[in-house]
């Protein structure tokens, strides 16, 4: 059985609702298990309820488990550009994992949120920087969904991800419809 971790940081809850859409994506597919887990919060618990902080439940995830899977999804919001200093924390003690080539040649995808859709991208090159040295084989959504191509209206497509915009709004039911499009199979 293959097992994808679904690995998260989320400070409003957007983030987390993407994650949890993908385990209901991959909970379609036989012989695979998926498992949705966050990374630590480092913000102090003043800070973070001051700035609206939403309280998540999922099980919080160790740098060292992270080999025990077989396909890593990540999902952090957009911090000026960059992944949240919470996942880049995380992913920074994973140097006994990079020596020992615990990851190399697993699976890696990426998807972010941004409230002004400014950054996304680099927040998600830059992420798959780091996965890279890993030596993960990094998986882009690419041009695989059909709503891709529909132009008639106003949207934001992009063939490397799957993204959501806006801070304080819900994902609509095309944003999570994109996030469930997502396969690793091909």
């Amino acid at each position: 059985m293959a097992k994808i971790l679904v690995l998260y940081y989320s400070m409003y809850g957007h983030i987390e609702t993407m994650a949890h859409a993908r385990r209901r994506w991959g909970e379609r597919v036989d012989g695979v298990e998926v498992v949705v887990k966050r990374v630590p919060e480092t913000m102090q618990a003043e800070a973070f309820a001051k700035a609206g902080g939403k309280t998540q439940n999922a099980p919080v995830a160790t740098p060292q488990e992270l080999a025990e899977y077989d396909a890593i999804i990540f999902g952090t919001p957009t911090r000026f550009g960059n992944m949240s200093g919470q996942m880049r924390t995380f992913l920074d003690q994973t140097g006994g994992l990079w020596a020992s080539g615990a990851l190399y040649g697993k699976i890696a995808s990426v998807f972010s949120s941004t409230g002004t859709g400014g950054g996304q991208e680099q927040t998600i090159t830059s992420t798959w920087t780091t996965l890279a040295h890993h030596g993960m084989i990094i998986v882009p959504i690419g041009y695989g969904a059909q709503e891709l191509f529909d132009i008639s209206q106003v949207r934001r497509r992009y063939p490397l991800w799957r993204n959501h915009h806006r801070r304080r709004r819900r994902l609509a039911a095309a944003e999570r419809g994109r996030v469930s499009h997502r396969t690793l199979s091909g």
